[in-house]
């Protein structure tokens, strides 16, 4: 079965009643679970679940997952060393899965009564970025938001000089600075790639990946969750030594790239925006868009597929009425709320609102923000003299070259970089502006 991000990467904490493996270490507990699921014992790897856990991801759904991550990384070369933190009360336990085409990483969170309260499997992150050379025309140094961790990319200038800048906002989920994505940090080489240019760029955690504290008791909107700490990274930004703050532009990708209009209105102090990858219509449009094309890949949507893309769509007709629903019946169990703002959000209304040039960016590989998305931007904009297009046939959603229709798999595959050409039409594009 060919989940989407969505499913694969699951998490679920809660507490249950004492375990008779209570007294077992937290690896033990977590590497029998990987044993029990090799061994296709999905029953028995399902009981060591607490309740809340097991309801939400029940045995045959564990199977779909579990057995679908050698169709999309080949076969399963073994297991890393585990590693155990506590963290809250529970332990996390980390443990390395290798596959002849990836590397992923399985988190168990164990509660204190040996019951498997958290679930997820995601792409193992890359070994940490080296430092820039010293010889190179930039530096990069801490610059926070607040209260949330950055980097800033400055190029080597004269003290006197003034510079343009560019504020990165992250697409959907907890993103750390680089944007990290498997062994890929697009927000890493666009930084980079700009600042060797001349620009300076400043990029910061995610405040659901720094801060998830913040979100207890799920009344938070994508103001809350992006709006408001790209707003403040440009008034940060504008007030650095160095920075010309008349010339502070907002690149957002994806999920971020739909909010640019509304940091750029919230703001009122930007200078441009740049749209890399950016919907043009409703989340939960897309979403269930996204999970048919991974789920048909192989030209068949099983039973079992076509019962979990019916259990999405009932999500999402429960978050566009108007009662009450918990979160276990929402889409990624992300609060009602959330959504509903959403739903509100209409990115095209927001730009033509703006009286700043926009240049927009589209990979033609790109199976998450698709062709669709693009010409409903390009319909709109397409005669006005503020917009610039350009489009990539090869890039797929993080601006990484490949050939054939996008997979999931791909994000997996280390190597890959953000296309030069799109980072230099970036560049040229601020220099004209």
């Amino acid at each position: 079965m060919k989940q989407l991000l969505s499913v694969l990467f699951a998490t679920l904490l809660a507490f249950a009643a004492p375990s008779a493996y209570a007294a077992d270490a937290p690896e033990s507990i977590a590497t029998r679970l990987l044993d029990q699921m090799d061994a296709k014992d999905y029953a028995a790897a399902e009981a060591s679940f607490t309740p809340d856990m097991a309801a939400a991801v029940p045995a045959d759904k564990l199977k779909a997952v579990w057995e679908s991550l050698p169709a999309q990384l080949g076969a399963a070369k073994g297991r890393g060393e585990a590693k155990v933190t506590p963290h809250q009360g529970v332990q996390v336990v980390v443990i390395p899965l290798h596959y002849a085409n990836g590397e992923l990483i399985a988190q168990v969170v164990v509660d204190a009564q040996g019951k498997i309260a958290g679930f997820m499997v995601q792409p193992a992150p890359p070994a940490p970025a080296a430092a820039p050379a010293a010889d190179a025309n930039y530096i990069e140094r801490d610059f926070p938001v607040g209260d949330l961790p950055g980097t800033l990319a400055m190029p080597k200038v004269p003290a006197a000089a003034k510079i343009a800048a560019v504020v990165l906002v992250h697409g959907s989920g907890p993103q750390d600075r680089d944007e990290t994505i498997g062994p890929n940090r697009p927000f890493l080489d666009i930084a980079r790639g700009l600042a060797v240019q001349g620009i300076a760029v400043l990029r910061y955690e995610k405040r659901t990946k720094a801060r998830p504290q913040d979100f207890i008791g799920g009344k938070y909107t994508m103001d809350e969750e992006t709006t408001d700490d790209a707003v403040a990274a440009v008034a940060a930004l504008r007030a650095a030594p160095g920075i010309d703050s008349g010339k502070v532009f907002v690149l957002g990708h994806s999920q971020g790239g739909m909010l640019a209009p509304r940091i750029a209105q919230h703001s009122g102090h930007v200078a441009g925006l740049i749209l890399f990858a950016a919907p043009a219509r409703s989340l939960l449009t897309i979403l269930p868009e996204q999970n048919h094309y991974l789920l048909d890949a192989d030209g068949v949507i099983d039973a079992q597929e076509q019962q979990f893309l019916d259990e999405l769509d009932r999500k999402i007709a429960n978050v566009r009425g108007n009662a009450d629903v918990a979160d276990k019946d929402t889409p990624l169990g992300l609060p009602a709320g959330y959504w509903r703002a959403f739903e509100k959000i209409d990115p095209i209304v927001d730009a033509h609102q703006l009286e700043i040039p926009m240049l927009l960016l589209q990979g033609g590989r790109d199976f998450q923000v698709v062709d669709t998305d693009w010409r409903l931007w390009k319909k709109d904009f397409s005669t006005d003299p503020r917009a610039t297009f350009k489009h990539y046939p090869t890039l797929n959603h993080l601006g990484i070259a490949g050939e054939g229709p996008g997979t999931l798999a791909e994000y997996s595959k280390p190597g890959g970089h953000v296309d030069a050409q799109l980072i230099d039409d970036i560049a040229g594009w601020i220099r004209e502006h």
